[in-house]
């Protein structure tokens, strides 16, 4: 009822049907629907400074009540020209042809349940001006949050080492942890294996070349480039300090949504896990020495992979001097000194 009249008196007075009444109603609440959306998009794109592309951008939407596809998102965002920041070509810079020892990769073979089970870590340079600095930080895998990080000059292992004190210092973690990092000098050297056998820390290492094994740090540092470094312009190296601070311990771990954790940032995750898995052990799985390489074995000329009975693994190479924090495979029988093969040799 309008006033005294219904909606069906009204149409036949003003000479117009139900249906086409219904329709422009609908019209209009659609483009006032559309317009509260592009709004809320364009307030989280400002609001986080370019980072956000559409998938972050609808979490947030759908984090604020409001249930909009991605898809639609996506086009909003294309048609008001938000575009995120891209990310650049990956550059390797890792030094990893030394002599020192390396350790075997436990990260694989670790299925995570709660924070301080492992530590992730890498080293990475930023273009100043007139210099180059460097940039070393520990994660948790687990919650992927950054525990401890430093910026410096120089690319010596004191770089590293005071990123991981302030790790250690901030999160006081149980003798246990295992801490991961690629097979750079820094990590390898004596100086740094010893800082973290001081605190009951077992040293992991990926395999040569291969980024992927540290994968969720390289992650980390692809974002803070793209969303921060490529998007500034540094005075120097102080400057350069208070933009990381902001970023990593208000943005990174407070605020930003992280899509491997079910777009929930850092501290969110580790305060809404399980409260029974804190301070639990990590699941590892180990095989066999022997089992491995059957695993391994070339695949017959019809093309079919020999059978073993032990099921398919993924190769792990074991070059010499390559450690295991104190496990080794037993020594076969040849090569033991005790054993006395002159019969063997005389049946042959």
């Amino acid at each position: 009822m309008q006033g005294n009249l219904t909606i069906e008196r009204m149409c036949q007075l003003a000479c117009v049907t139900r249906a086409g009444f219904y329709r422009s109603l609908h019209e209009r609440e659609s483009a006032d629907e559309e317009m509260e959306v592009r709004s809320a998009i364009q307030t989280i794109f400002v609001e986080h400074k370019r980072r956000y592309g559409y998938r972050r951008v609808s979490a947030e939407l759908r984090r604020r009540g409001m249930v909009v596809n991605h898809k639609r998102v996506a086009r909003l965002m294309g048609e008001d020209n938000l575009l995120a920041v891209q990310p650049k070509s990956f550059v390797t810079t890792t030094v990893a042809k030394h002599r020192l020892e390396v350790y075997l990769n436990l990260s694989s073979r670790m299925q995570l349940t709660a924070v301080n089970q492992l530590w992730v870590a890498d080293i990475t340079y930023i273009r100043l001006k007139h210099e180059f600095v460097y940039l070393a930080v520990c994660l948790d895998a687990f919650s992927r949050k950054v525990v401890g990080w430093e910026l410096d000059r120089s690319l010596a292992v004191r770089l590293p080492r005071a990123a991981l004190e302030k790790a250690i210092a901030e999160r006081r973690p149980a003798p246990g942890l295992v801490h991961h990092s690629d097979r750079g000098i820094q990590y390898a050297c004596g100086d740094y294996v010893n800082a973290l056998r001081r605190h009951g820390i077992i040293p992991s290492m990926s395999r040569p070349a291969n980024p992927y094994d540290n994968a969720s740090c390289e992650s980390f540092m692809k974002t803070l480039k793209r969303e921060e470094i490529y998007a500034n312009t540094y005075r120097d190296l102080e400057h350069l300090r208070g933009h990381i601070t902001e970023f990593i311990d208000e943005y990174y771990n407070r605020v930003r949504l992280h899509s491997k954790l079910g777009y929930c940032s850092p501290e969110e995750f580790e305060q809404t896990a399980r409260p029974s898995a804190v301070g639990t052990a990590a699941k590892m799985s180990f095989f066999r020495h022997r089992e491995i390489y059957r695993s391994d074995v070339p695949f017959q000329n019809k093309g079919e992979p020999a059978k073993t009975d032990s099921p398919d693994h993924r190769f792990d190479e074991s070059p010499p001097g390559y450690s295991s924090a104190g496990w080794s495979p037993p020594e076969p029988a040849s090569a033991s000194p005790d054993v006395d093969h002159s019969d063997e040799k005389q049946t042959a």
